[in-house]
């Protein structure tokens, strides 16, 4: 009795240690963001997405859109009510301009500071990047992609493009989601970051 007791025990660790499938990605924002998905409490996937969820498919990493983006300061602008996909309009204000080059050539892009998440600790410093690029409905989500931002220093920001994301309205529409603005269109692919999702 005591053999096949233990036989039962150890059928049922393998059998769990084999539907126990390792976290992918090829860096530590990858396994992250994979792990985030696949976890119940976090995920931003349907139900039916998150049972055959495996991970999230990103282009390689490349050091090519890690950039380092001199700072332009825009303390005198007005806030305003930025659109998103619900009826929800939150309160963002144009925080400055990055301007960097990338694949030869010189791009700018606005950075926005939410105002309801400067009442919330932790992100007292939070700034947000949407932006659009040439991969955008191709490799990429329609609607563009969002960075997270650290506050810059000695007028240099730091941009890197392999940490891009997708608004979560992209995996589920009761989600309500900045739009990203026009003039945060960029005209070049940004093969960096995270690719469409693509449902089984």
């Amino acid at each position: 009795m005591k053999y096949f007791l233990n036989l039962f025990l150890f059928l049922s660790i393998v059998s769990c240690t084999q539907k126990k499938q390792p976290i992918l990605g090829e860096t530590e924002f990858q396994k992250k963001m994979n792990a985030d998905f696949k976890d119940a409490s976090k995920s931003p996937l349907k139900l039916k997405d998150r049972k055959n969820f495996r991970g999230l498919d990103f282009f390689k990493f490349d050091s090519t859109y890690v950039v380092q983006a001199t700072f332009e300061r825009t303390p005198d602008e007005i806030p305003f009510k930025m659109k998103t996909t619900t009826d929800r309009m939150p309160m963002y204000v144009k925080y400055g301009i990055a301007t960097f080059e990338l694949k030869g050539k010189e791009h700018q892009l606005n950075i926005y500071q939410s105002l309801d998440l400067m009442e919330d600790e932790g992100f007292e410093d939070y700034l947000f990047l949407p932006f659009l690029d040439s991969t955008n409905g191709e490799t990429t989500y329609g609607g563009g992609r969002y960075l997270d931002c650290e506050l810059p220093e000695n007028g240099k920001i730091k941009i890197d493009f392999n940490k891009s994301y997708n608004p979560y309205c992209a995996y589920n529409e009761i989600y309500s989601c900045p739009i990203v603005p026009r003039e945060n269109y960029i005209q070049v692919k940004v093969e960096a970051g995270v690719k469409d999702f693509k449902r089984e």
